[in-house]
């Protein structure tokens, strides 16, 4: 290769790399809100599309939940979620978008019976507010949306369904979806270790369908509200066959579908692992960022 050759394969290597660095959003593991309503920092992560530090223009968002045990690194650590926004983005699958996942350590996103961790009062009243007046987001409903795996989808359904005027989409990935049999019927061992904190310690049989399970049982939700309001929020449900939760989801698609609420609902070959998880959150992106556009 001569010298000419040279020069011109290393230029066209560089700017290839430049490139291609240039389609790689930015991400923030580390940030803070501070909290009076929980009385400490609230931890999360952001993804900032690749163009967002070159524009001018305002975004919409995503509020993507984790699951019981995972913080707000979750989706990035073994959900990946940059990288595949990053190519979903840059083939033009979905528009430009913020995504933003906080940490609820193990709060199911809800109040608690007792009042001392207010994790939804400080998700709508302290966390979008400070989240929306940082960063350059279209702060209305239609480029707002929610979605998250597991104990993050039920957070996920419980928000959307509570609050329709406040999000345009909800993709709820293996969402921890229950009849109320199957919660009494959690292993007291998973009571003590997952729910005592949140819906009262050493429930038993029908204790446990108590006040704070009644305002956030996701079946019970749909029970309560009507079409109108339920075809408020367009709803991507995707759950994998070998997930013992693929019952709950199952008869949440029934419930939709008895109120006539259009609504994407998918059952996959799949467990109840980041693998799943991975492979199914660039089409519910894809399913939020429909939203997101102009029609």
């Amino acid at each position: 290769m001569n010298t000419f050759k040279k020069i011109l394969f290393f230029c066209f290597m560089f700017t290839a790399g430049t490139v291609f660095a240039q389609q790689q959003g930015k991400v923030i593991e580390e940030q803070n809100v501070k909290s009076d309503i929980l009385k400490h920092n609230v931890k999360y992560a952001i993804y900032l599309p690749a163009d967002y530090e070159t524009s001018n223009r305002n975004y919409p968002v995503v509020y993507l939940l984790h699951g019981f045990g995972d913080d707000h690194t979750g989706w990035l650590q073994f959900g990946e979620i940059n990288r595949y926004a990053d190519k979903a983005i840059a083939e033009g699958t979905i528009p430009p978008m913020i995504i933003v996942m906080p940490d609820a350590q193990t709060s199911w996103y809800i109040n608690s019976y007792d009042g001392k961790q207010n994790y939804e009062d400080f998700f709508f009243k302290e966390f979008i507010p400070a989240i929306e007046k940082e960063y350059r987001i279209k702060a209305s409903k239609q480029y707002r949306a929610v979605a998250g795996l597991s104990m993050g989808g039920f957070g996920t359904l419980v928000y959307s369904i509570k609050h329709p005027e406040l999000f345009s989409a909800a993709a709820a990935l293996s969402a921890a979806v229950r009849t109320d049999d199957d919660f009494m019927a959690i292993t007291d061992a998973r009571w003590a270790e997952a729910y005592s904190k949140v819906m009262g310690p050493d429930l038993k049989g029908r204790e446990r369908l108590n006040t704070t399970w009644l305002n956030n049982s996701v079946l019970g939700l749909v029970q309560s509200k009507t079409t109108d309001e339920l075809n408020d929020v367009r709803y991507w449900i995707d759950c994998g066959d070998d997930d013992a939760l693929s019952k709950g989801n199952s008869l949440l698609h029934i419930a939709l579908t008895e109120k006539k609420v259009p609504h994407e609902f998918r059952i996959r070959d799949g467990a109840h692992n980041w693998t799943y998880w991975r492979t199914g959150i660039t089409d519910a992106l894809e399913f939020i960022g429909d939203s997101f556009r102009q029609k």
